[in-house]
């Protein structure tokens, strides 16, 4: 299992809040919002929408996540995916 955030911002930005979140997962650049409009992340912000979405091996969404709750969110995703992948 592979969790991946998604950020507007260029390389240099992404890693500075990278390390200043703390974050413990990759977070890639999407300068070009391309993948935010295929996920139905991009919005009228200058950041994309909260949205997860759950891809099987072959990139095919399994669940979305239109909406998140930041308190239970990565909670729930992550219960759903070692519901459907066992892991």
């Amino acid at each position: 299992m592979r969790i991946v955030g998604v950020s507007y911002g260029g390389p240099e930005v992404t890693v500075r809040w990278v390390e200043q979140e703390q974050f413990g997962f990759e977070v890639w650049t999407d300068t070009d919002r391309t993948l935010a409009k295929t996920l139905g992340a991009d919005g009228l912000m200058p950041y994309p929408k909260r949205v997860s979405v759950i891809l099987d091996a072959d990139g095919q969404a399994v669940v979305r996540y239109p909406e998140v709750a930041v308190g239970t969110h990565p909670g729930d995703v992550l219960e759903d995916a070692r519901a459907l992948f066992g892991q």
